[in-house]
Formats: structure tokens, C-alpha cells, sequence
């Protein structure tokens, strides 16, 4: 962490066992951020907290460090069975998910806690039976996470310490319902050290805190700082036809850099993917529909500087830590302004500089004065000037990966979890096969009657019948009015 982001306050200046210190030693911390000196004294003395902070200030060590203190100085009588969960840190995304069991290693490496990490996707089957065995801290997004609790592979009994992390992102993906389901059923506010922790205390998340918490202690750090000091903002005014060449003059002039593109829609993202690929500009996509394994994978790529260029969409706004992203770049400006904030916070984090730059374009050039109004400042505005418009190809393109059609789940598998293959389509030992009256038949198809027929092979066997009483309907006029015999 750089100096500048830090207080005079130290770890060691608190009554932090020898443990937990040297965990943060390990990891390079000396000295608190400012969320970290104010939230750490309230939660360490077993106040609940609400804490408003800039995202890459420090909030996930803040309760890292309190939960697993608390957890040593308030021990439990054994049960019988596996231990049970004691400390419980949900999160909205599975990137956000995996940061904060990363972090959880690094800082209670030297601890005999047992982590737990819960989130959909992938790992079903070793996520639960890893759960099974027993752990003493579960992080998790909401959805597998009360999957396992409704299959009684855990219980909340034993729940010491909640934590609930980019709680206004949780609203924002429709997570709130999970949530008061969870909270409902822990131990009572009074029993629990609870602490709650979001880029913005909106009115919403802060009656969910009163709500769910014991007179939680409001703690914002620069709330009227909205965007990060040290990042460099410029927009650009362009025509909708102008943005790719903007676009790859810009990131053929960034040499070294890390740079994340933000997108609003899926199919836009694909769109830029594929001129950057195809330009010779190594290049990842991250949207919700990339399987897990995949989307980790990219991102550890991504970490590591072999792929320059990430193309996202507002999925990978929130939440993840990548250090070295040197330039944000909103190819679309996005409908709402907190987004905007979020995204930009990806670079300059740690008190390191960083750019932000925006394409002000036909589409969506109406969402700037909002986007200005809400971070209290004018961007000032770069000149688009003809050598930094990259000449492009449209043959240039590369054609977007092939995406699992409506219906199929992550990693290829659809509803019913039958294996696809990795590109989204059938393999060819499991294609359906056409029936006789020329409908496709899935293998995959369960049998819908107790005699074995299926569906489809009832309705081929009942047309034929269908068909002959439609025929003497037919005839049978004509053989009242012949004459008789």
C-alpha cells in the first residue's frame, strides 16, 4: 500500500493476537487505511459496524482481521459432529467471492481456522462435501449458499460474526431477498458481531443495517469524495463509427499498461473483442455467461500481464482487485452514475495513479451530465485528432466465440445438467435424432408415461389414427345419399 492511502495508526498498536499479526506481516501491512483505524477499534471493542469506503481502501481486511479476533477471544464449547460455521461473509459475485478467501488465507495462514468458499457455477459436489467436513469461516455468494443450508449440509447455530460485503451491489442484483433470508435465520443481532461494508450507504442498505444489525455505528471515510484522488480522468466526443479506431489508436499508444475496457452489453463486448483480437491486440472477454473455471482462468491471465486487455462488462465492476490496471477505459458510458464510479475504481487502487478515459458517443452521450453531476466535477474533454484514429479493416474482425444457445447452463450443460461441449453446441454421439414425423428427439428426454412411450412417439402413434377418422367423416355423407339396394 502506498503511503499516501495510509494513517499513523499500526496494527500492533491494538490488542491483535500474535497470530493474526503475523498474517498481516506476511502480507505487508503495517499501517491501517482509514477505514481500517476507524472500523477496527468499534469492531474489535464488539460494536456493529456500517462502513462507507472508496472500493481498493481496505474494507476486506477490515473485517477479516475484527472476525477472526473475535473469533479468538470468544471461543465455543465443541458439538458433536463437524464444526459449523462461525463466521459467515456473503458476497455478491463469485470474483468477489474468491478475492476474500485469498485474502482469508493470506491473513490466517498462521491460524487453525478452516475456510470455506461457496459459489455457483462450478464445484458443486466439492464445494458441499468440503462444506460437510466442517469449517469455521464460509464465504459465499447468497444463491449456493443457502442451496447447502436448505440441504441441512450446514447450520447457522453457531454464527459468531456476520459480515456482508458491497451490500449495495447485493440490491443491485436482486440478491435482497437471499439476503434477509440468511440474516433471518442467524442468531439474533444481540449474539453476533455483525458488520457491513459498501462503496455507497444508500438509504435502502442502511435500513437493512438497523434492520438486521444491533445499533450499528456508521462509519464513511470521504463520502464526499466520491472518485478515486489519483485517477485521470478524460472523455472523449466521438461518432458511434469512430470509437473502434479510438479505441485501438489508444491502446497501441498505452506501451506496458494493464487496461480494462468497460462495455455495456454482452454483444457489444464480443463486438470489441473481436476487433482487437483481430488487430493483433491479445485480448480477454469477462461477462456473466463465461463458465467459472473459464472466467478464473482469464483473469489470472489477466493478473499476470499475458493479456493486456480485458473487454468487460459490468460484472467485473465491482468487487475484483487486480493490481497494475493502469487505464480504465468506458468504450460505453454507463446508464447509471454509481457504475461509473465503480468502474473507474478499478485502476489507482492502493494509492497508485491511474487513467480513466470515456467515449462520449451518439448512444450514449445523454448519460455524461449525470455521470458529472453525481461525482461533483467537470471531465475535461480530449481532442480526437485524425493520427490517433487507427486505420480498420472490417475484415479485420475476429468472430466471437460460440456462446451456449438459451437454455444451457454454465460450462455448456443445460437445464437438466447433461453434458455439451465446451463451444455450446451437441456432440455428435448425443445430437437428437429425427422422428417420424420429422420433430427432433433428444436422447436427453426423459420417458413421460408409465407404459415407456414418450412424448413424441405417442403423438406419431396417434396421428395415424387421427387421420383415418378424419377420413370417414368424410366418406360417410356420401354413403347416406347413395341409392339403395
Amino acid at each position: 500500500m502506498a503511503q499516501t492511502h495510509l494513517t499513523d495508526v499500526r496494527f500492533d498498536s491494538f490488542d491483535l493476537d500474535r497470530r493474526i499479526l503475523q498474517g498481516l506481516a506476511d502480507a505487508g501491512f503495517t499501517h491501517c487505511t482509514p477505514i481500517q483505524a476507524q472500523a477496527l477499534p468499534l469492531a474489535l471493542a464488539g460494536q456493529d459496524v456500517a462502513g462507507q469506503a472508496q472500493t481498493g481502501t481496505g474494507k476486506t481486511a477490515a473485517f477479516l482481521v475484527a472476525a477472526m479476533q473475535h473469533l479468538l477471544t470468544h471461543p465455543l464449547e465443541p458439538r458433536d459432529g463437524p464444526p459449523q460455521p462461525r463466521v459467515v461473509i456473503l458476497a455478491p459475485t463469485r470474483e468477489l467471492a474468491v478475492q476474500i478467501h485469498k485474502d482469508a488465507e493470506l491473513l490466517g495462514a498462521h491460524t487453525d481456522f478452516k475456510l470455506g468458499l461457496v459459489f455457483g457455477g462450478t464445484g458443486y459436489q466439492q464445494q458441499r462435501d468440503a462444506l460437510a467436513a466442517g469449517v469455521d469461516i464460509l464465504i459465499g455468494t447468497p444463491g449456493r449458499l443457502i442451496d447447502y443450508y436448505k440441504q441441512r449440509v450446514f447450520d447457522f447455530k453457531s454464527v459468531q460474526v456476520m459480515v456482508l460485503d458491497e451490500a449495495d451491489r447485493m440490491f443491485d442484483l436482486g440478491f435482497i431477498k437471499d439476503i434477509r433470508f440468511v440474516l433471518r435465520r442467524l442468531p439474533s443481532p444481540a449474539e453476533r458481531l455483525g458488520m457491513l461494508f459498501s462503496a455507497t450507504l444508500s438509504y435502502r442498505v442502511t435500513e437493512l443495517a438497523y434492520e438486521h444489525m444491533n445499533d450499528p455505528q456508521m462509519v464513511e471515510i470521504a463520502p464526499e469524495q466520491v472518485t478515486a484522488e489519483r485517477v485521470q480522468q478524460t472523455c472523449y466526443m466521438v461518432a458511434n463509427d469512430e470509437k473502434i479506431p479510438l479505441l485501438l489508436g489508444l491502446v497501441r499508444e498505452i506501451e506496458g499498461g494493464r487496461i480494462m475496457v468497460f462495455v455495456n452489453t454482452k454483444r457489444e463486448g464480443e463486438r470489441v473483442w473481436g476487433y482487437l483480437q483481430g488487430n493483433g491486440i491479445e485480448t480477454a472477454m469477462l461477462s456473466g455467461d463465461v463458465p467459472q473455471r473459464k472466467r478464473l482462468k482469464l483473469l489470472a491471465q489477466f493478473k499476470s500481464g499475458e493479456l493486456p486487455v480485458m473487454v468487460a462488462t459490468d460484472v467485473a465492476a465491482r468487487g475484483l482487485h487486480i493490481p497494475g490496471v493502469s487505464h480504465v477505459i468506458n468504450y460505453d458510458l454507463p446508464d447509471d452514475a454509481e457504475d461509473y464510479v465503480h468502474r473507474i475504481g478499478r485502476t489507482a487502487r492502493a494509492g497508485e495513479a491511474g487513467d480513466a478515459i470515456s467515449f462520449v458517443c451518439e448512444t450514449y452521450a445523454f448519460c455524461l451530465p449525470d455521470i458529472e453531476a453525481y461525482i461533483g466535477m467537470k471531465i475535461p474533454v480530449g481532442e480526437v485528432t485524425a493520427d490517433v484514429l487507427a486505420d480498420v479493416d472490417p475484415k479485420s474482425r475476429v468472430p466471437a466465440p460460440r456462446r451456449p444457445r438459451d437454455g444451457r447452463g454454465p460450462g455448456g450443460r443445460d437445464r437438466l445438467g447433461h453434458d455439451r461441449s465446451p463451444h455450446g453446441h451437441h456432440d455428435k454421439t448425443r445430437r437428437g435424432k429425427r422422428g417420424a414425423g420429422g420433430g427432433r428427439r433428444s436422447d436427453d428426454q426423459p420417458a413421460a408415461n408409465a407404459e415407456g412411450a414418450r412424448p413424441e412417439q405417442q403423438t406419431e402413434q396417434a396421428a395415424p389414427d387421427k387421420q383415418k377418422k378424419r377420413r370417414r367423416r368424410r366418406r360417410k355423407p356420401a354413403t347416406d345419399s347413395a341409392p339403395a339396394g
